[in-house]
């Protein structure tokens, strides 16, 4: 049996740590134990490998307990992790952390209480806040820090805290937390064994006086099969109140009677795997065309990219290539890009598929996760999971395809925290693994993803018709400064389009409203003075929220509430500058009074099921004009939308990035195919400034072949993806100086190694966020460059800095590979 366990933590540290396995203790590789790490601290660490070399220059500790019979993990969850790690630039731990539900993970609270044998040694030796701290402490025992500084309100505490356990005052304790809680249900048996049949009829005798307990009872013995041959079955509580017809109160005098016990039983929140409800939608002639020739790539092709435009019908397809695999006794995967997609989606795949469907997404509770995890843990049956990115890292078993919607979108893309991993190029790592056969599809497919299928290293099928011979809708482009010259302007409306949603909603028809900023105004700024209120932390200016008459800052979240006088000149002299999407609601209701209206942003999301709420609304016509962000882009599928406006398209398109052509395209033309999706041809009108830039005119003519080869000249001429890969390295420290100097000299570093493929540093857009100023350095790699390699020469290199500047140390460095 090994004696020593190497084990992986969910911390930023490289590597792994050795344990010794206590005598008698069984471990596999993927299951959890408990380990001490540090002086006081206890984390849940999984273990990766079991040998017998002992370490030599240390003393090793050993492993406190498991926490599981069998694994945690299926192969190839850690290779898979080991892919994003070495990819991504980050550590193991890093991917670890990100990749399991917190539930699973068990960590230690630091707890505090008095040293009883500590005396003052002299007078004045503690603060009159520390004796406050000490009497505090004293009474309660045994407290968390947290908890001291909420009842005293000192702003001091950490250090207070600390100094009491340098002088031992105080000890340090840790306490194990578990944060998973099981769901469950309260089940009813009877308090007699089943064969007791002398005792049962007792019971009939006793209760001839109480017929509501004999009810129970009754019920009892038809929903449990007492009677019949086979296991007893398990009752709950809740049922078996509504087939008695009884309350509560009759079953507890039942209980305390003794005919009944109750006991709790642990249940999972999610349905049983089930049978298949109904068949797949009926193809039409070209949807059957691409799914014939989806299956014929698929024997040549691992990836299958589907170009179908929009309201072409993808969905369906994919629902018959989902068929197919579950027929074949596999798990599918399908993931996109919003939470939104998957309350539209789930409705339509449930009918289809049944219990065998399964969501997984940020806004189920941690519990909820947990359970989702352990369920894909203990079946291999065919089943389908929908999900955003994160549902990349559940436990597949036997995973024979992935479907990835919208694969062009930027929310596949983690931003923060680490690892910054793009969901769909994982989801590509994930299906090799497994031997599963991906499909992406898109209107708008990626430049990456369309240059690599034109090349052949892909497979390609068009689908570009929409359902039932709609037409692409008609594109209209308002000029915004001829239109404000003609006085045919109202606020950011063009008349044109205030006539065209009027003439749509007399008509019964539905309207969708874009602009991608959300709040009441991006800017609030002083007619007097000219001074615009910014962030305490940022080099932002503060959005104004009307609903909360707050200033809130996008990137930190500090807020104050909107000042009646200018904060600069004390004059009452503030004005609203441009539009958000809570401005724009409120604007809409004006025009359209009596119409009822939503609106889909971050501010509107926020609980669990918002994204629900505002969907039916719409779809059932109890709101007629939606307004909203980006979120209404993606693939939302509303059959009585006629109009879409797109209020303000110069902000897309005039941003400094490589990638804002692409990102500008792809969000207008899919917001466009919002429009006139089931009977009619729909109509989009954007408003612009620039009316003769490129990519207004692509989307005009829905010409994305067009804007793919305009885009890749540009690219190749200038050296960016797919001809380089782009990896940003990022600097942040509270020292503007400082970050400056350090980031100079680290790049200077780079150039000795990587020559011209870096670039900068140089400060960014925004340079400064939560206090942090930021630089910015950019390598060009090859493609072909092994990222294993590139990640070993930057390791080195940082430690290289650290050991000749200090300062490095509090630098805050990270890695941003494919950024989009």
């Amino acid at each position: 049996m090994p004696k020593f366990a190497e084990t992986l933590l969910p911390l930023s540290l490289p590597g792994t740590y050795t344990y010794s396995i206590p005598e008698g203790v069984k471990l596999s590789i993927g299951m959890r134990v408990l380990v001490p790490f540090g002086r006081k601290k206890i984390f849940t660490a999984i273990v990766v490998s079991l040998h017998d070399n002992e370490p030599k220059g240390y003393d090793v500790k050993s492993i406190l307990g498991t926490l599981d019979d069998k694994p945690i993990l299926r192969h190839p969850q850690l290779e898979f992790w080991q892919w994003i790690a070495d990819y991504y630039l980050c550590t193991m731990g890093e991917v670890y952390k990100a990749a399991v539900p917190s539930g699973l993970k068990v960590e230690s609270e630091t707890i505090i209480s008095v040293n009883p044998d500590f005396e003052e040694s002299e007078p004045g030796q503690l603060t009159d806040h520390e004796r406050v701290i000490l009497d505090f402490t004293s009474q309660r025992g045994r407290v968390q820090i947290a908890e001291i500084a909420k009842a005293t309100g000192f702003k001091t505490v950490e250090r207070n805290v600390s100094h009491l356990l340098d002088i031992d005052a105080l000890h340090v304790s840790e306490r194990v937390v578990d944060n998973y809680r099981p769901k469950t249900e309260a089940c009813v048996r009877l308090a007699v064994g089943r064969d007791d049949e002398q005792a049962l009829h007792q019971y009939f005798d006793q209760l001839k006086r109480a017929p509501k307990q004999e009810t129970l009872l009754l019920a009892y013995l038809d929903m449990s099969r007492w009677l019949q041959s086979g296991d007893v079955r398990e009752v709950s509580k809740e049922n078996l109140l509504k087939r008695a017809g009884v309350s509560g109160a009759v079953l507890n005098e039942a209980v305390k009677r003794g005919l009944f016990e109750i006991y709790k039983k642990e249940i999972n929140r999610f349905a049983e795997l089930g049978s298949i409800l109904e068949e797949p939608p009926k193809l039409s002639d070209e949807q059957q065309r691409a799914y014939n020739e989806i299956h014929q790539s698929m024997r040549q092709h691992a990836i299958t990219l589907l170009h179908g435009v929009t309201s072409s019908g993808k969905t369906s397809v994919y629902m018959h290539l989902i068929a197919d695999a579950l027929g074949l006794g596999k798990q599918v995967l399908y993931l996109v890009p919003e939470i939104a997609l998957t309350t539209q989606l789930t409705r339509r795949l449930r009918r289809v598929f049944g219990d065998k469907l399964l969501i997984y997404h940020s806004k189920f509770s941690d519990n909820e996760r947990v359970d989702i995890w352990k369920k894909l843990l203990d079946t291999s049956e065919p089943c389908v999971v929908i999900g955003v990115r994160s549902s990349v890292f559940l436990p597949y078993s036997n995973l024979g395809l992935v479907i990835v919607d919208e694969e062009h979108d930027s929310s596949y893309k983690q931003q923060d925290p680490v690892p910054r991993y793009n969901g769909r190029n994982a989801a590509l790592i994930l299906a090799r693994m497994h031997g599963a056969k991906t499909v992406l599809g898109s209107a708008t497919p990626a430049i990456e993803i369309y240059y690599h299928a034109l090349a052949g290293h892909y497979g390609l099928v068009k689908l570009l018709t929409r359902f039932g011979d709609i037409q692409m809708p008609d594109v209209k482009v308002i000029d915004t400064i001829d239109a404000r010259k003609r006085r045919e302007m109202s606020g950011l409306f063009s008349n044109e389009l205030i006539d065209d949603c009027r003439n749509a909603l007399k008509q019964g028809e539905q309207v969708i409203l874009f602009q991608n900023r959300r709040g009441y105004s991006p800017m609030i700024r002083c007619k007097e003075c000219g001074s615009v209120p910014k962030c305490e932390n940022c080099d932002v200016s503060l959005t104004y929220h009307k609903h909360s008459r707050s200033l809130v800052c996008h990137y930190c979240g500090y807020a104050i509430q909107l000042p009646d006088l200018c904060p600069a000149c004390q004059l009452p002299g503030l004005e609203i500058i441009g539009y958000g999407t809570e401005r724009i609601e409120d604007d809409i209701e004006a025009l359209f009074p009596g119409e009822k209206i939503s609106r889909m942003d971050l501010d509107t999301t926020r609980s669990k099921n918002s994204y629900d709420r505002i969907i039916d609304e719409f779809s059932n016509h109890r709101t007629n004009i939606l307004v909203g962000t980006q979120m209404v882009t993606k693939g939302l599928d509303f059959d009585a939308v006629s109009i879409v406006g797109i209020l303000n398209a110069d902000t897309m398109i005039n941003f400094p990035d490589f990638r804002s052509h692409e990102r500008a395209f792809d969000m207008l033309e899919q917001v466009s195919g919002r429009a006139g999706r089931a009977h009619k041809q729909g109509t989009v009108i954007i408003q612009t400034s620039q009316p003769d830039h490129d990519v207004i005119k692509f989307v005009q003519a829905h010409d994305y072949e067009g804007f793919y080869q305009h885009e890749l000249a540009d690219r190749k001429k200038f050296g960016y993806p797919p001809f380089t890969k782009v990896i940003n390295i990022y600097l942040k420290h509270r020292d503007d100086a400082t970050v400056g100097e350090l980031a100079i000299r680290y790049s200077n570093m780079l150039r000795q190694v990587f020559g011209t493929r870096v670039l900068g540093p140089m400060a960014p857009f925004i340079a400064r966020v939560q206090n942090l100023y930021i630089r910015q350095i950019t390598l060009k790699m090859e493609t072909t460059a092994s990222m294993t390699k590139v990640k070993n020469i930057l390791r080195n290199l940082y430690e290289q800095m650290l050991a000749a500047d200090s300062r490095m140390k509090s630098v805050r460095l990270y890695y941003d590979v494919d950024p989009v």
